[in-house]
């Protein structure tokens, strides 16, 4: 069963008054579950894909459809009201607020949902990632493996049905990254959350169900 469609997507940005095709005719079907690797050299589009397939963007030209939402009908507050609880993030610079203790961080989207029991939700898939003594630690009292289980666990806690994840391993030494890698195939596993990655990490790719080739805005596999 189909969880996001792209159906002849395009995207189209100016550089002064020079257009930039980013996307040409994207054709994309993402089943609920799978686990999908967007692949392809810098510039090709990977991320301004993953971005619209989320709904923080809209197309040009096409159509995104989210669990049988359109989202290019919706206006942007609309759109966030569409991802909250369903659409969890992980970015390659963590994006944790510094200000805010672990626990805070993961709180957050519980309370921004205005879910019950945050502050139990959040410690109990902290713990369920060997945080559970780091709960009061600032961003920057953490390594970077800590804090992308942070992210992982803040992105996860609202048990959300598609996970998107731009480049989750890129900042991290290899032996960490295997093991945010199979932390990520774990949750899916257990919670069948969709996961769908921009990544150049082979290894990471190799482990999708799926692999996609974007190269110059068109996806080629």
């Amino acid at each position: 069963m189909a969880i996001i469609t792209a159906q002849a997507v395009e995207k189209r940005v100016y550089a002064l008054t020079q257009p930039i095709d980013i996307l040409k005719g994207v054709d994309l079907i993402v089943n609920e579950g799978d686990t999908l690797a967007i692949v392809g050299a810098s510039g090709s589009g990977k991320t301004t894909l993953l971005s619209l397939l989320a709904g923080l963007d809209v197309p040009t030209k096409g159509e995104i459809i989210l669990e049988g939402v359109r989202l290019a009908s919706l206006g942007e507050d609309e759109r966030a009201t569409i991802r909250l609880g369903r659409v969890g993030f992980v970015f390659q610079n963590f994006d944790l607020l510094g200000q805010l203790t672990a626990l805070e961080n993961v709180m957050l989207p519980l309370e921004l949902a205005a879910k019950p029991h945050a502050k139990e939700q959040a410690m109990a898939i902290l713990a369920e990632l060997g945080l559970q003594d780091r709960l009061k630690h600032y961003p920057r009292q953490l390594s970077g493996g800590e804090q992308q289980r942070i992210a992982i666990a803040r992105a996860f806690v609202t048990q959300p049905r598609i996970l998107f994840a731009d480049e989750p391993t890129g900042a991290l030494d290899t032996k960490t990254g295997e093991k945010i890698i199979q932390l990520l195939f774990d949750l899916n596993a257990k919670n069948h959350t969709t996961l769908i990655f921009v990544t150049h990490d082979s290894g990471l790719a190799s482990r999708c169900r799926r692999s996609v080739l974007l190269q110059d805005g068109k996806i080629i596999t």
